[in-house]
């Protein structure tokens, strides 16, 4: 009985370590072909292919990670931005951060219990795409577009990242030509 409890117990508190926000869930369900990407610290610990040390730094409070890619294309509105953040906040996720770099808007929620981040979600917003990061764990605020850049630096990440952008905008240059004929 004491190991069937201790059993049900160390299975409750692994599965609620592991909270993946509802929110993102439901967009990655509504938008099905939006690239998705899970990370683990062990998996962007690889990532880091060069040993860099403010990488290593960047992740070290990041148990997982997934990333959504939404081409905005003609579905994904202005107003459904707004929706998405309030999803959010409705989750307990608390705007702390907003932000815009390189042309692209980023947008950071918190969500905290007892002083302790237990999950962070970064939007970042473009005229053409929308970039999920949901946590869980942190990274420090003033790293959010580091963090951005590193993905998108590495070479196996940012390639695919690039690969799944260009294959819409060849699909477009192949409906233009049709079009001509």
């Amino acid at each position: 009985m004491k190991n069937l409890f201790t059993l049900i117990l160390v299975a409750g508190v692994a599965f609620s370590a592991f909270p993946q926000s509802n929110t993102t869930n439901k967009l990655q369900e509504k938008y099905n072909k939006a690239f998705s990407l899970f990370f683990y610290q062990n998996t962007l610990r690889m990532i880091n292919q060069t040993e860099d040390k403010e990488f290593d730094e960047l992740i070290k409070d990041i148990e997982k990670m997934k990333f959504l890619m939404i081409e905005k294309e003609t579905s994904f509105k202005p107003a459904d931005y707004s929706k998405l953040k309030k999803d959010y906040v409705t989750e307990t996720f608390e705007e702390v951060m907003s932000t815009r770099y390189q042309g692209r808007n980023f947008d950071v929620l918190l969500k905290e219990k007892s002083g302790k981040t237990l999950g962070m979600v970064v939007l970042i917003n473009d005229s053409t795409s929308l970039y999920v990061l949901d946590m869980v764990g942190s990274i420090a605020l003033d790293k959010v577009t580091t963090l951005y850049n590193k993905l998108d630096e590495s070479t196996d990440v940012g390639q695919k990242i690039k690969n799944f952008s260009n294959r819409n905008a060849k699909r477009k240059e192949g409906d233009k030509e049709g079009d001509d004929h």
